[in-house]
């Protein structure tokens, strides 16, 4: 399906690109001429500040039929599930598992912006410091319907069924395995194939970006050139519109009688793209023990303590294992970070009957969490040969140094919560012998 769309390629790249249907739309030599070519309009959208390091600057122009600015005011719309009200739940230090979150049923109609679910989050929003963790239930395409969001980023993990998704960028198709961040104040619309599920990791006042390899060299991880970046497409098109703002955590809603999707060209580093989470070039200890689990990242979005994330998204993808005198599934731990987990599909190594695809986990800071009693037993007596761990399985994690706050439809509301998790550790028995041998 993806091979019908043109992409560009590059992380943080310069782009530019025009829809073949009006060449010359571009403007040339500048960003604002007194007429633009077609009788375009000429708006920048600035992902970060005018002042910032060159280096850091993040901003397009987008060459659109009519500004963004025609539409009637903005109203409150209801949002149930989408909350950012962290005071209202009491505090659990104790690990956390959810079981496949609910698909809609036949007899109802959700998009994605209304089938967000909050399940965690920390941090201010309206101080554009912090994270939110959804999960998103849907089945309806968002007809004439856009959103945009003024608070932060989306990074957004199907996990059931595809993605259709139209930017004022262009088209950007998303199938499981993949993955796409829209940035903060990008309006984009979400097509949907049927009932469809997935993962939305939200951070606010930052952007996410690649980690640096240190000792990892010049290349590995997510290389650059495989993030893609659709290319201009446009509708002019009059019709009764909606565009949907999420401002300071609620929803608002405008008119307008025109499609948002107009914008003809565009230029600039500040896209929204996409990712096939099989292109990772995994790196990983070929002689003992284990690299961290830092080795996995995908994308970070740093905080302002240098070396720690705000947000990392991090992925355990189908590799080798080769480690000698090595307890090789993921060790016993206590992290001063909180890890959010997810399953897109397959059966995660350290966990392979509880933690099902469409699922979650969550264990907060400082909180014990490793493999479980089966787990645990079996890789203990393993012949430590080389041999391939997780094919057919892709497990994310979201990491943070925040302190995450469950909201009351995660714990209690969705019913998905699994009150036995505890369990799965009970059995791990005391393997000490004062003689040294077991």
């Amino acid at each position: 399906m993806s091979s019908k769309l043109k992409y560009l390629s590059g992380f943080g790249n310069e782009f530019s690109s025009e829809d073949p249907r009006c060449p010359g739309a571009l403007p040339q030599g500048q960003n604002n001429p007194q007429q633009c070519p077609y009788g375009l309009y000429a708006e920048q959208l600035s992902g970060t500040a005018f002042t910032a390091p060159r280096s850091e600057n993040k901003r397009s122009w987008l060459y659109r039929i009519r500004p963004s600015v025609i539409h009637e005011p903005f109203v409150p719309v209801d949002s149930e599930f989408l909350t950012y009200d962290w005071s209202n739940n009491f505090p659990n230090p104790n690990q956390m598992r959810w079981n496949p979150f609910d698909l809609p049923s036949k007899d109802s109609s959700v998009n994605w912006i209304n089938g967000l679910h909050t399940v965690c989050g920390a941090g201010d929003i309206a101080g554009q410091s912090g994270i939110a963790i959804h999960v998103f239930l849907c089945n309806k395409s968002m007809k004439n319907v856009c959103c945009y969001n003024s608070d932060g980023d989306f990074l957004i993990v199907p996990q059931y069924n595809t993605l259709n998704i139209t930017t004022e960028f262009g088209k950007l198709l998303v199938e499981p395995n993949e993955i796409c961040v829209i940035q903060r104040g990008m309006k984009f619309s979400v097509d949907v194939y049927g009932p469809s599920r997935g993962y939305v990791l939200e951070v606010f006042g930052g952007h996410f970006q690649l980690p640096y390899l240190g000792p990892i060299g010049a290349n590995g991880l997510a290389n650059p050139r495989d993030f893609l970046s659709p290319v201009a497409w446009f509708e002019d098109r009059g019709c009764e519109f909606t565009v949907i703002s999420k401002f300071q955590g609620k929803l608002f809603e405008a008119k307008q009688s025109h499609s948002s999707f107009d914008v003809v060209a565009w230029h600039g580093n500040y896209v929204p793209y996409k990712y096939d989470l099989s292109a990772f070039m995994t790196v990983n200890a070929v002689a003992y023990d284990h690299c961290d689990p830092s080795i996995f990242t995908v994308l970070t979005c740093p905080s302002n303590k240098y070396g720690t994330a705000l947000a990392d998204f991090v992925i355990f993808p189908p590799r080798w294992s080769v480690q000698e005198h090595t307890f090789r599934p993921p060790y016993y731990h206590r992290n001063c970070m909180s890890e959010f987990m997810g399953l897109i599909f397959g059966n995660y190594e350290a966990k392979e009957d509880g933690f099902l695809p469409g699922g979650a986990s969550l264990h907060s800071i400082m909180t014990p969490h490793g493999p479980d009693n089966h787990c645990f037993e079996s890789a203990s007596t393993a012949e430590l040969k080389p041999c391939r761990v997780a094919d057919g399985t892709m497990a994310f994690m979201f990491e943070t140094s925040l302190n995450m706050t469950v909201t009351k439809w995660g714990e209690k509301t969705s019913k998905k919560l699994d009150r036995d998790y505890y369990k799965c550790w009970q059995d791990l028995k005391k393997n000490f012998t004062m003689s040294g041998k077991i």
